[in-house]
């Protein structure tokens, strides 16, 4: 990624520099971020495997090891969304990208909702905002297929 933006950067404007300073920076940032939320999961596990606590069927133990889980994921997701900047694969952030964060966190969210102590309310804004999101992405994936040029197969010989 360096040595790519080592060989453009007489090419880019005054922004671009910028924008590609800041999506290294960040990226660095969310890579020791990653590593210290792994470092920290794996400990949590192995003293939750030491003191035998680490039962599956439990729900406390359960919802915070996947909920520890699915932020790393969200977290790598992000990560891989800024170093797609930086390798100049695109100069923005793709709203089907944002959408997709966006739904990992939300079933992130369901899968450590404790069902017993939420409300109704609670639970149904969080389908709403599932749903939305869904829609959201179903209608962007339409709107980037008519973006591609056609294929080959469809073009006369």
């Amino acid at each position: 990624m360096l040595e790519r933006t080592r060989e453009q950067w007489s090419l880019l404007t005054l922004y671009q520099r910028f924008e590609d300073c800041v999506a290294i920076a960040l990226a660095m940032t969310m890579a020791v971020i990653v590593a210290a939320a792994l470092v920290h999961l794996l400990v949590d596990i192995i003293q939750l495997l030491r003191t035998d606590a680490f039962d599956p069927e439990n729900q406390a133990v359960f919802h915070k090891v996947f909920g520890m889980v699915m932020t790393l994921l969200i977290a790598l997701e992000l990560k891989h969304t800024i170093l797609t900047i930086a390798e100049r694969k695109t100069h923005a952030v793709q709203v089907q990208t944002v959408i997709l964060v966006a739904l990992i966190a939300v079933a992130r969210k369901f899968i450590i909702l404790d069902v017993s102590a939420s409300s109704p309310q609670k639970i149904a804004a969080l389908a709403l905002v599932t749903l939305s999101l869904g829609a959201g992405l179903w209608f962007l994936r339409g709107y980037y297929v008519s973006e591609l040029p056609p294929s080959r197969e469809a073009q006369p010989a």
